[in-house]
């Protein structure tokens, strides 16, 4: 149904957080996935790590995951202050789905609490109205969530899921980069449609030519 795949990450990481098991099955299949990422979130590095880091880290997970690097996107929007910012990034997403043209965008939650990923969620509704668009999940932002569709994953997606979010060595201290949790998130989800992994997503519009 699919050829043509958007991913729209706020920061770097979150695309394969929401939907990196998807990724890996949809390159898999021979489609054609983009992923922008609207910041690298220089502002929110550990002291201790290059304040690039998140640049080198996403080229390298996204590798992993199958995608081309001339399909990989990073803008420079500040991290946390996207608010205030959304008419530019409205324009750029709009820029995005003219040269892109995609059939299916993946993008936050509108219930998730982040102000940057609201931001996106919103203004990617707005800048994709014509197109299909799924929100994905990101647990530990989502106050709640409407599970209403569900992608199947094979062991090997959810592992190459796994080992993109190890790229990000920066960001290994944080509780919801443990590979248990990926993996009990993936049973969860696969166990709910009766599959043994899975990752789900809010629908915001099917469009089926």
């Amino acid at each position: 149904m699919f050829h043509r795949i958007l991913v729209l990450a706020p920061h770097t990481d979150d695309g394969e957080f929401g939907c990196g098991g998807t990724i890996a099955r949809m390159v898999e299949e021979g489609k054609e996935v983009y992923y922008a990422a609207f910041s690298a979130a220089e502002k929110s590095v550990p002291p201790e790590w290059e304040k690039d880091i998140l640049r080198r880290e996403v080229k390298e997970a996204t590798a992993v995951l199958g995608i081309k690097p001339q399909c990989l996107i990073i803008e420079n929007f500040p991290v946390r202050d996207f608010p205030a910012l959304r008419q530019d990034i409205l324009e750029k997403m709009i820029q995005l789905r003219m040269e892109i043209k995609p059939d299916l965008v993946f993008l936050p939650s509108v219930y998730d609490l982040h102000q940057d990923h609201l931001t996106i969620a919103r203004e990617g509704i707005r800048a994709f109205k014509n197109i299909s668009i799924l929100g994905y999940e990101i647990p530990w932002n989502n106050l709640t969530f409407s599970t209403n569709c569900f992608i199947a994953l094979d062991k090997s997606h959810v592992q190459k899921k796994v080992a993109a979010l190890k790229c990000y060595a920066s960001q290994s201290f944080r509780p919801y980069a443990s590979e248990d949790f990926i993996w009990s998130l993936a049973r969860t989800r696969g166990t709910q449609i009766n599959a043994v992994y899975a990752e789900v997503f809010d629908t915001v519009r099917l469009y089926i030519k």
